[in-house]
């Protein structure tokens, strides 16, 4: 599969719309999915491009803080994905394998740009359902007033998220905004569930004293 092909898998596709051999897929699990892309079954490729693309970008946005970014690192993962099929094995739920893959990606960009990325005005909160992004706007129902507190606590927000210790951002940014649970978030940073939850809990801990004036 070369990028083209990849683009075209990647491009925006009606609700509900799958390739015709991956209809009814939902009486696979992704593993087994995973295990028909291995096979050469390119509509199964197809399939998980489209069911995680968002969250995804969602994911990388987090972490990149930039919308082109975002969709470029995403794209990364599913090349990389498409790459290891043949030694690809069920062993492990496929989210783990996609999100440890999708992780080392963010961990790296992060470092390599960290420098380098310019202050944004995107709510961390309130993802737009396809990019994983929302400029932050006024609420029409709130006064002036209002709005600006909402503001000021949003990019708080955003700042102190981002400041966190890496292990202790990625674990927020997949309880939090991915809804993952705590083992899903332990195999993917290859902890225990209990060094995960005493990981989430200082991370939480550490945000509520630094946004008490928030609160």
């Amino acid at each position: 599969m070369d990028g083209s092909v990849l683009m075209a898998s990647l491009g925006p596709r009606p609700a509900g719309s799958l390739q015709p051999a991956m209809a009814g897929s939902e009486i696979y699990s992704d593993a087994e999915v995973m295990l028909r892309v291995k096979a050469g079954d390119e509509s199964a490729f197809d399939f998980l491009v489209q069911k995680y693309r968002r969250p995804l970008v969602s994911f990388m946005y987090r972490m990149a803080r930039n919308t082109a970014a975002a969709e470029d690192l995403a794209q990364e993962v599913f090349l990389r994905v498409y790459r290891s099929r043949q030694t690809y094995e069920a062993s492990a739920k496929f989210t783990t394998w996609l999100y440890r893959i999708a992780t080392n990606l963010a961990v790296n960009h992060a470092r390599d740009t960290r420098k380098e990325r310019p202050e944004v005005t995107v709510s961390l909160d309130e993802p737009n359902e396809e990019t994983g992004t929302t400029m932050d706007v006024a609420d029409s129902t709130m006064t002036v007033e209002e709005n600006l507190v909402r503001r000021e606590r949003l990019a708080a927000i955003r700042s102190k998220v981002e400041a966190l210790p890496e292990r202790q951002r990625l674990a927020v940014i997949m309880h939090k905004y991915q809804q993952m649970d705590y083992k899903q978030i332990a195999d993917v940073l290859k902890l225990s569930e209990s060094a995960t939850k005493s990981l989430l809990f200082r991370a939480y801990e550490s945000l509520r004293e630094q946004l008490k004036e928030f609160i």
